[in-house]
């Protein structure tokens, strides 16, 4: 069986049609990371112009053997350097806990105490599966209003602008990181996701799983620091 070459318009106005459907097709594709750029210009920070707020939200980034990786460690320093700073008061921890053997809450929450941060002080969000439902359940199961976001400088924008649509008045960290493929997959990865991230900014649909409303933020405040 033969498979046929598609065959290009013979005629000038066809072809013209055809580059024109392709640079429309490209605009289409970037413009949810547009309008990622665009919505989160005034609200990206760095650990020393952050402004004081209760929360920081830290988002899971994978374990290896167990521990953070380095890409979360990098994520969970800037964490612990505002709270010694005394810019944040409270830390909430949220990423994937989906099976027995693999926890990123708890192993964040383990960082965070080896490097100055009380465990009274850290409140771990375990069905953080994907930014978006930390988004929703960081304000509608844990009453956060507003808060200071920590990821890497390409994940940064979506997170900001994604908590910005579930109510979470947001400003973002983006932690630099070594140019190596991670980087690279990750960035690259950051075009596609635009696309879903603008359509849960519109659609806002529940996240995997939302359960009751939990007072952990509020006892951590609460807490002697």
């Amino acid at each position: 069986m033969k498979i046929r070459r598609p065959r290009l318009p013979r005629t000038r106005r066809g072809r013209r049609l055809l580059v024109q459907s392709g640079m429309a097709a490209c605009v289409l594709a970037l413009l949810p990371a547009t309008w990622l750029y665009v919505s989160t210009a005034d609200r990206l920070r760095t650990t020393a112009d952050a402004p004081r707020t209760e929360v920081a939200v830290v988002f899971g980034a994978g374990l290896w053997d167990g521990e953070p990786s380095p890409y979360l460690a990098h994520r969970l320093d800037a964490a612990a350097r505002l709270y010694r700073a005394g810019r944040i008061e409270v830390v909430l921890v949220t990423g994937d806990n989906s099976r027995e053997d693999y926890d990123e809450p708890d192993a964040m929450r383990a960082y965070l105490t080896k490097h100055g941060v009380p465990a009274r002080r850290i409140v771990s969000d375990y069905a953080g599966f994907d930014t978006w439902d930390s988004c929703v359940r960081a304000k509608k199961i844990f009453g956060v209003d507003r808060a200071v976001l920590i990821s890497q400088d390409f994940h940064i924008r979506r997170a900001v602008a994604l908590c910005e649509a579930a109510g979470v008045e947001s400003y973002g960290i983006g932690v630099a990181a070594k140019h190596d493929t991670t980087w690279y997959y990750g960035g690259t990865r950051e075009v596609f996701a635009a696309g879903k991230a603008a359509l849960d900014a519109v659609f806002r649909p529940d996240p995997q799983f939302l359960g009751r409303k939990e007072r952990g933020v509020a006892r951590a405040l609460a807490a002697e620091r």
